[in-house]
């Protein structure tokens, strides 16, 4: 079985590779990778314009299986693989994580089963983990649920639980923030990303804070999260029992990673706070037909958080923000379409194609 090319050259080659140093693997740890990390980062124009800042865009999209969670599931996956105690991977999501889970386990021979919330997952996501072999249990309840069962089964069975729990997908996700600092050459001012279960903001923090110990940046971001205002525990301070958002990514009502994501709102002075659906959408629209980046609802709730801060006014002028969009739009194709679209009929000759475009009177 090949987990990872042999083929020495200098394409890139999957975050340990790119990072190894600074991931829990050793020279014999077997590498399970799909070439995930080294996403664009695009310098905003019109974010940049509105908000009078310097807005860059970390499009984690680009990643194999079209979303963030690639990062962790490459650490993951490849440490289950090494302790060779455990043939089945199982894992509880609203939809990233059962694809990512499903295609790195596949990547390894090893098998898959993902608990997702019955009717609340994206068609574009469930299709993923479908083809990717996953053995796919619906749970007639929530995320919080499936992730409580999920751990369970872990707990009393021979599976390896590989949501953001467990610590190596953490280590694998850090890297974000070293792909920007390498990038950019410096830490951003503020750093803006949706929160659901909260690992991806934990982990996007650990990664500055190890790049700033290392002396690789010299500053750190002010981490700034959003929730969903119909999913939004962290803002409420306590747990949501019926989360409900079009941001179907991020309806967590109880996140696991909690503590991790208040540590980094308050160890880097940020913040943490609920933008409303019709703010997710405009901003997911804006994304698309401005910036040219076709993202899933939920990624596009950085930004929507982003623009709201700046409505308020506390966002100075002149600040360096980069924000993650997390998933690529291909995965919840259905919001595109909802509510139809505008067209145009024309018969198949060009000079009606051409007065339709109001090339010809």
């Amino acid at each position: 079985m090949s987990v990872s090319t042999s083929v020495q050259s200098s394409h890139w080659q999957g975050l340990i590779s790119a990072y190894r140093s600074w991931l829990p693997v050793s020279a014999t740890t077997p590498i399970v990778s799909l070439h995930e990390g080294n996403t664009p980062l695009l310098r905003a124009d019109h974010l940049s314009s509105v908000t009078g800042c310097d807005v860059w865009l970390k499009v984690e999209g680009a990643n194999p299986t079209g979303s963030f969670k690639d990062r962790g599931m490459t650490v993951a996956i490849s440490k289950a693989l090494e302790a060779n105690e455990r043939n089945t991977i199982v894992c509880a999501s609203t939809g990233n994580t059962s694809a990512s889970a499903a295609a790195y386990a596949a990547r390894a021979g090893l098998a898959a089963a993902v608990l997702v919330p019955k009717g609340r997952i994206a068609p574009g996501k469930l299709a993923q983990a479908i083809r990717y072999g996953a053995r796919i249990i619906e749970v007639a309840g929530s995320f919080d649920d499936c992730l409580r069962i999920a751990r369970e089964l872990a707990e009393h069975h021979p599976v390896t639980l590989v949501n953001s729990v467990n610590d190596h997908r953490l280590a694998g996700q850090q890297t974000v923030a070293f792909e920007i600092v390498d990038a950019l050459g410096w830490a951003p001012d503020i750093h803006c990303l949706p929160v659901g279960n909260a690992g991806n903001i934990t982990a996007t923090w650990r990664g500055y804070t190890a790049y700033a110990a290392a002396k690789r940046c010299t500053d750190r971001p002010r981490i700034w999260g959003f929730q969903a205002a119909g999913a939004a525990p962290l803002v409420h301070g306590s747990v949501v029992a019926r989360p409900r958002t079009v941001a179907s990514a991020i309806e967590i009502g109880n996140p696991a990673s909690r503590n991790g994501a208040l540590s980094a709102r308050d160890d880097s002075g940020g913040l943490i706070s609920a933008v409303t659906d019709e703010q997710i959408l405009d901003a997911y629209r804006l994304l698309a037909m401005r910036e040219g980046v076709f993202v899933e609802p939920a990624s596009a709730t950085g930004v929507a958080g982003l623009l709201a801060e700046h409505g308020r006014g506390r966002l100075d002028a002149g600040q360096r923000v980069v924000v993650t969009l997390t998933g690529n739009g291909l995965k919840d194709h259905e919001t595109s379409m909802a509510g139809g679209y505008d067209s145009i009929e024309a018969s198949p000759h060009t000079a009606d194609v051409a007065r339709t475009m109001k090339l010809l009177p």
